[in-house]
């Protein structure tokens, strides 16, 4: 995992131009603290590379890159997978053992068609001298796992850059949007790209599809092991984020016990043990979960500890490096830990996002209707995951310049879970099929390494209640977040917050708060474009708060697990001042109109009324949202800080 930058069929003075795109690209330094370079080819076509060097750590693998006549040359992000194989199966003749250079080379041997070859996470753009005038091509992985921008100017120039701090202040241009996952675009100079979809599985474009696989349990096992095992091909330093959640640890699992079949893969450990990763306040749930999992497995583990007022000290770091005012709560102590795991020489982690999407994870999946919509709303959440958990994985971690792979998103996976009866995934607490276990959220996978003759995991582990890693770092850092923005955030400040932002309203002080920092980083409405809908209970859709009347007239929402009052600890929910008032008797600012591409962006529809009265809620007899006092502790407020934040 890199950073890119490109600037294409730009007009003016090419030294000024390159002296442009060096500065630019320097924003992405943290993504890349390797090694820099710029290549230009005299037509004021110039690519960038920040570089994370994991594969092939040499100079033989530092980009952009060129074929053998310098006649196309490209620059990539992320990791191809399948490379050696595509290397053999195609007869390429690579000069280096870097996965990017085998981007460039498909594309010189079969034209924009080789992107569906790929498997991996990947952004890339290439260009193509081999005609008078140069051709373009960029693309992007199938779920967006690596992140890419793209800009337009008035002169007919094409910017593209890993991420969107590098379009800021930038008066050449005009209007930056989101790269689309799963597409590619193939143009040339004058021409705007024209966005092509490459990604198209049946479960993802077809609206009225509805799986009726039956479920193999073999065959999800040995398909989620593959896909970890191929993410441990690295020439550098690696582990594993263990939170100590069902999903983080199968990973750890499946990577302590099967690490000697990976190929391509630095065995690093001095005692062949696999390190693991956690962090969260002392005393929080994931600490003791995660250290009873690497014990049970026999990792080396690291744990490391921050405090809420730690945490409140990262926010504004966070929002900078995460380019949205969603995800925060997860993404402080994501950003925290990165930061430790980097300075121990570490470059390449795994992950568990991804299976909450594809198996209907989170705790509100337990009000889902009836299979039909169980099944539209996994499509919902994992066909959005790039602007929500993969972005948040991705950037809280490259900003520190650490890589996280994610094997749940991998192409059989999602294959295989995405087909899959979505009656075999619906929650049914009074339900035991295998005559033992409740029907409980991911039931499939839970059963899948139930494997009692070679357990992967504990058995209170494997059966364990979801638990979101914003909560299970510590319930103080989220509830102190929303106390803290009530503190920060006066009454004044936010009666005027429809004006201050008339497009995309926060409707409590805690996304005021983030959305102030948002606008001081990404002016503009280009950046507000690229923001998903955020109203959600427990991290649902939007579309998902209609399956509850309570849900649906509510006008923010909160994406803890304890809101959907399924999670053991719902009793002790903590409601802000502000959003009890968004959500009883709050207006609802229009919404911004957004271009999309797709089902995947589909996400923007308002649903239900959101004129909530407390008359109304008492006629349907729903029980009122209370505000409660932060518990004692849970956030200190020093002076100091309260000032820090006030310009906003």
């Amino acid at each position: 995992m890199c950073g890119i930058f490109a600037l294409l069929n730009a007009s003016g003075d090419e030294a000024t131009l390159r002296r442009l795109v060096v500065e630019l690209s320097s924003r992405l330094r943290h993504r890349g603290p390797d090694w820099s370079s710029v290549w230009a080819d005299g037509k004021n076509n110039f690519l960038a590379h920040e570089r994370l060097a994991i594969m092939d750590p040499n100079e033989g693998g530092d980009q952009p890159m060129q074929n053998a006549d310098g006649t196309i040359s490209w620059v990539v992000n992320g990791e191809i997978y399948n490379f050696h194989q595509l290397r053999e199966e195609h007869g390429l003749d690579c000069r280096s053992t870097s996965d990017s250079e085998v981007v460039g080379l498909l594309y010189e041997k079969y034209g924009p068609s080789f992107v569906e070859m790929l498997d991996g996470m990947f952004v890339f753009t290439i260009i193509d001298s081999r005609g008078d005038e140069p051709v373009y091509m960029a693309g992007r992985d199938h779920m967006g796992i690596s992140p890419l921008y793209i800009g337009y100017g008035d002169d007919s120039s094409t910017w593209l850059a890993s991420e969107m701090k590098c379009f800021q202040h930038v008066p050449q241009i005009k209007k930056y949007e989101l790269f689309p996952p799963g597409h590619s675009c193939f143009w040339t100079a004058g021409q705007k790209p024209d966005f092509v979809r490459w990604y198209d599985p049946k479960w993802l474009m077809d609206e009225a599809y509805v799986p009726t696989n039956p479920v193999d349990y073999a065959q999800v096992r040995e398909t989620v092991i593959n896909a970890v095992l191929k993410r441990l091909m690295a020439d550098v330093p690696y582990g594993v984020l263990l939170s100590g959640g069902l999903d983080s640890s199968l990973v750890t699992a499946i990577a302590a016990k099967h690490k000697a079949q990976a190929e391509h893969s630095l065995d690093w450990s001095s005692d062949g043990r696999l390190h693991t990763f956690s962090i969260g306040i002392k005393g929080a749930p994931d600490l003791a979960n995660a250290r009873a999992v690497a014990d049970h497995l026999g990792t080396n583990h690291h744990e490391f500890h921050f405090t809420p007022e730690e945490a409140i000290d990262a926010v504004p770091k966070v929002v900078y490096h995460l380019e949205s005012w969603h995800q925060v709560r997860a993404a402080v102590p994501m950003y925290l830990l990165a930061r430790k795991i980097q300075a121990l020489g570490v470059k390449m982690v795994l992950s568990g996002e991804g299976a909450d999407e594809t198996l209907g994870g989170y705790l509100y999946f337990h009000e889902a209707p009836n299979a039909e919509e169980f099944h539209r709303e996994a499509v919902r959440k994992t066909s959005r995951l790039h602007q929500w958990d993969v972005l948040r994985a991705n950037k809280a971690t490259m900003a520190h310049g650490l890589e996280a792979r994610v094997p749940f998103l991998d192409k059989e996976v999602l294959q295989l879970m995405m087909n899959l009866d979505p009656g075999a995934k619906v929650c049914d607490m009074a339900a035991r099929p295998d005559g033992v276990h409740p029907k409980m959220e991911k039931y499939i996978l839970r059963k899948a390494f139930d494997t009692p003759e070679d357990p992967y995991l504990p058995e209170e582990v494997l059966w364990r209640q979801k638990e979101q890693f914003s909560d299970g770092v510590g319930y103080d850092w989220v509830d102190g977040l929303k106390n803290y923005s009530e503190t920060i955030i006066s009454d004044a400040e936010f009666a005027l917050r429809h004006d201050r932002f008339p497009e995309e309203t926060p409707q409590t002080k805690e996304y005021y708060f983030l959305r102030s920092m948002f606008e001081k980083y990404y002016p503009g409405k280009s950046a507000v474009n690229t923001i998903p809908d955020g109203r959600s209970i427990a991290c649902s859709t939007p579309e998902a708060m209609a399956w509850k009347p309570e849900w649906q007239n509510q006008l923010q929402g909160d994406i803890s697990g304890r809101a959907a009052g399924v999670h053991d600890a719902a009793e002790e929910y903590f409601v802000a001042e502000s959003e009890r008032d968004a959500n009883v008797n709050g207006p609802l600012s229009p919404s911004s109109s957004r271009q999309g591409h797709g089902p995947a962006s589909s996400g923007n529809a308002r649903v239900g009324s959101h004129q909530n009265t407390v008359a109304a809620r008492a006629r349907r007899g729903a029980k009122p949202l209370r505000a409660v006092r932060c518990r004692a502790g849970a956030a200190a407020r020093p002076r100091t800080l309260i000032r820090q934040f006030r310009r906003f």
